[in-house]
């Protein structure tokens, strides 16, 4: 694919190389010939930067030096030679031994795991462990400073000796030869894999603390510690590799006499470094940094510049490895996140170009993307304006069809959720904490006015986006949206959906332009609009602030169906009873008087309104509702409704508390409604003329007798009787009198002529009957001055002995009482006498028992029932 390393022989030796290790820039070199040879190679290979050899210990060991590795952070060096650990000093002139780990005699191979900046109490801490195996032994070492001793006394069996060796963590993983792969935990607890296949020789290489990669034949298996497969392609080698290194993110292998070069996620073929003879150790130095040797020779393997593979990468869309790389650069931080950002961003249009626009979307969310420059990718979602005219970018691909409907389905999950975010939707999904953490901080310094443009046109295109693939959620959409108005209707006018143009109305506030639409298609049959239903809902929740447009909208309405009309005035919501009742009462007597009755009484029965104004309108209405009806040229049915209505407008008369009777009465006819006036005179207590109109008028003695007997039970209950009794108690008296003498001039009702009220003759025995019945009701010396003369005292003798009776026993009550009180107040004047009979001296010896202090002469001073005397001012701290 590319190059990603360079190879570069730096040694070529004489004796035999058996082992190597490497740190920085130094190169250790352990021979059969027990040698120990110590190189600095710089980075950079030119005339000024040279090989150099820093040290050579001939005299080193006299067996071959077999394993060798470095611990630079103590400056140790590990050797295993002559099957046994030896441990010498890094810094000393021939790699002075400091000692041998006597236990390990036997030993055949030797791991390290170099853990460093470990925190123990409060300080940063080197902690290395050594796993040694002896033959089929583990043991387990731990450093302490510079010294190793047994980890726990532990010591590990295993069922072969092992013949690969590397710590995962806490994890071990062996390698036998011609047997199974085993992962071993430091509890003994073992888990056996899969064998090495036909290669005998098995692959074990550490990729970090959690995962490994273990050979068989020539493919190489990504592993956790949990004995799992991370990925499920394996790197597939050209054959079986002899020796493998990590040098993140790539996988170098030698084959035979070559060096090749894969990756690990994908596992592609990077790059193949060929004439390495006989090459057989690799060790990796540093990152970037690996070397090769053979028996006599050694290459250093530098990786090419990283800004050079990032630009042959981008340029083979290996997006994902050039991520990788720019990662692991050492670049600073604010160039690595704007390198990353720009990859990104190339790689989410890679994947746009390439139609997988649901992971593009996922790509833009994770990075932040400006949803407009994602918008931009649709040009017919994008309305070209003068100062933003439509440029066609064509590389873009031409979407039609399946793959249209696709990208713009996943535009819509990109789209809501950038909206979510935006709008700080808490309960939104959070389907990654990267994506959300990107976003936010891509929208963190976003003022409020730019954050209302971009919902403006998140929500427009999510309408767009809508109308073409799923208009369903049209609706739901606009009812709380940020549309741009103007496209917004625009697309809907073009798409012919005018319910949701309704609502997009509604909640832009374009009351006006939405009834319009509702008035224009309502006599529409093919209209999804007909009808009246969606006007009178749209009015009755406009509110008290637009009664102006409801006034003027409900007309056509109320004309078309006046009673399902009337629910905009009289509907069970809030907004309806929060309108001003006055100005609806006003527009429904100017224009439509016919449904006047109908809202009065929801007002006044429904909604209980106490306003005098709409009992007086509603008692008005009643009225002119009833001559209307009962005209000489009425018919069955109107006069039937006529009956109805007065029956109703006698019960209101009488029941209601809140219209003014005065205001009422100066309406009413004096030629018809006689029951009503009388019902509004009783109101104004006018017993004289409601008696006069049951007589003279109506000729109903028993309804005068009933209306006498309730004015007179409600004057008893009157507790203040003198002051309150507006002639009740005389209303018997006026009753006989009327039945004596129904026409006479002084009792005829006002505004009545003599003709009309000529229908009732004297009727002295009712007269006198009513006399017997309630005499103890009566004042006889006012029913005496109205009685004829003629009449004989005989005839009124129960009424004169019941009258003397009662006033006899109000004579004797009287007397009763007047004595009670004569009685309290004699003991009134004797408690009085109690205490003024008794005395305090006051001397300028007395002390107030509360301040300890005395009285002086112009003290204020109060005396407790007890006899105690305090100054006034102590009274309340007294206990």
């Amino acid at each position: 694919m590319h190059d990603a390393y360079e190879e570069t022989s730096i040694l070529n030796i004489s004796v035999q190389i058996e082992s190597m290790a490497a740190y920085d820039d130094n190169l250790l070199i352990g021979t059969r010939e027990g040698h120990l040879l110590m190189y600095n190679v710089p980075s950079v290979s030119d005339d000024n930067h040279k090989l150099e050899l820093l040290r050579h210990s001939k005299n080193f060991n006299k067996k071959r030096i077999t394993q060798i590795d470095v611990i630079p952070e103590y400056n140790l060096l590990i050797i295993l030679t002559d099957n046994i650990i030896c441990v010498h000093d890094l810094n000393s002139l021939n790699f002075q031994q400091l000692y041998q780990l006597q236990k390990t005699r036997g030993a055949t191979l030797f791991s390290l795991d170099i853990k460093p900046n470990q925190i123990i109490n409060g300080e940063k801490h080197t902690i290395v462990h050594l796993c040694v195996v002896v033959k089929r032994k583990l043991q387990l070492y731990k450093s302490k400073g510079k010294k190793f001793e047994t980890f726990n006394d532990l010591e590990l069996t295993v069922p072969d000796i092992p013949r690969e060796l590397s710590w995962c963590g806490e994890t071990l993983v062996l390698g036998f030869r011609g047997l199974s792969y085993t992962i071993l935990d430091l509890n003994g607890k073992t888990k056996e894999l899969f064998p090495t296949g036909k290669s005998p020789e098995p692959s074990v290489t550490k990729l970090s603390d959690n995962s490994f990669v273990l050979g068989k034949d020539s493919q190489s298996f990504v592993m956790d510690t949990r004995g799992e497969l991370i990925q499920h392609n394996p790197v597939k080698w050209s054959d079986t590799p002899s020796a493998i290194a990590w040098d993140d993110p790539y996988l170098l292998g030698i084959v035979h006499d070559r060096l090749e070069v894969y990756t690990t996620e994908g596992c592609l073929h990077i790059q193949t470094i060929k004439d390495l003879n006989k090459a057989r150790l690799i060790y990796r130095c540093k990152q970037g940094k690996v070397f090769v040797a053979s028996i006599s020779h050694v290459w250093c393997v530098r990786a090419i510049d990283v800004t050079h593979q990032i630009r042959t990468l981008l340029e083979q869309t290996q997006f994902q490895l050039a991520l990788k790389l720019t990662s692991l650069s050492d670049i600073s931080e604010e160039e690595k996140v704007k390198q990353i950002y720009k990859i990104q961003t190339l790689y989410a249009h890679h994947l746009f170009r390439s139609k997988r626009f649901q992971e593009a979307m996922d790509q833009f969310l994770k990075i932040g993307t400006d949803p407009y420059e994602v918008i931009m990718l649709f040009p017919d979602l994008v309305t070209p304006s003068s100062n933003n005219p439509e440029v066609s970018d064509p590389t873009l691909p031409k979407l039609q069809d399946h793959d249209l409907e696709k990208g713009l389905r996943a535009l819509i999950v990109f789209l809501t959720e950038v909206r979510h975010k935006l709008m700080g939707d808490s309960k939104a999904k959070d389907k990654d904490n990267i994506k959300e953490k990107s976003l936010i901080e891509g929208k963190k310094n976003m003022t409020a006015v730019a954050t209302e443009q971009l919902l403006k046109i998140i929500d427009t295109t999510l309408l767009k986006c809508y109308l073409q693939t799923t208009d369903a959620l049209v609706a739901p959409l606009l009812r709380l949206n940020h549309c741009h108005l103007a496209e917004a209707e625009k697309t809907l006018l073009m798409h012919q959906k005018y319910p949701e143009l309704i609502i997009l109305y509604q909640t832009k506030g374009q009351h006006r332009k939405a009834l319009e639409l509702l008035e224009k298609h309502a006599k529409e049959n093919d209209s999804s609009l007909k009808g009246t239903a969606r006007t009178i809902q749209y009015l009755q929740h406009l509110g008290k602030d637009y009664i102006d447009l409801i006034l003027k909208f409900a007309g056509w309405v109320l004309n078309e169906d006046p009673e399902q009309g009337l629910r905009i005035f009289i509907e069970d919501i809030q907004e309806v009873e929060q309108l001003p009742r006055a100005k609806v009462l006003d527009y429904l007597l100017r224009c439509h008087k016919d449904l006047v009755i109908t809202y009065l009484e929801h007002v006044v029965h429904v909604w209980e309104d106490t306003n005098l104004l709409f009992h007086n309108v509603l008692i008005h209405q009643y009225k002119e509702k009833c001559l209307a009806c009962m005209s000489e040229n009425a018919t069955p049915a109107e006069k039937q409704t006529a009956q109805y209505i007065r029956q109703k407008l006698q019960q209101f008369l009488q029941k209601s508390e809140h219209y003014m009777p005065e205001t009422v009465l100066v309406h009413f006819p004096f030629d018809n409604l006689f029951e009503e006036r009388a019902i509004i005179l009783e109101r104004l207590a006018r017993h004289q003329q409601v008696i006069s109109i049951y007589i003279s008028l109506l000729n109903d003695v028993p309804k005068a007798i009933e209306y006498c007997n309730k004015v007179y039970t409600r004057y008893q209950k009157n507790a203040d009787k003198q002051k309150q009794s507006n002639g009740a108690d005389e209303v018997y008296v006026m009753l006989i009198q009327q039945l004596l003498k129904p026409d006479d001039k002084e009792n005829l009702m006002a505004g009545c002529s003599s003709e009309i009220q000529k229908t009732a003759q004297p009727d002295l025995e009712m007269a006198l009957r009513l006399l017997e019945e309630h005499a103890a009701k009566i004042d006889p010396l006012k029913a005496l001055e109205i009685l004829p003369d003629n009449v004989s005292i005989g005839r009124i003798r129960h009424f004169l002995e019941v009258s003397l009776q009662e006033k006899l026993n109000a004579k004797r009550r009287i007397q009763v009482l007047k004595g009670l009180l004569y009685a309290e107040h004699l003991q009134v004047q004797e408690q009085r006498m109690h205490y003024e009979s008794q005395s305090v001296l006051m001397t300028e010896f007395n002390i107030c028992p509360v301040c300890k202090k005395r009285f002086g002469n112009q003290s204020a001073f109060a005396r407790y029932p007890n006899g105690d005397i305090v100054h006034y001012s102590c009274q309340d701290r007294k206990a």
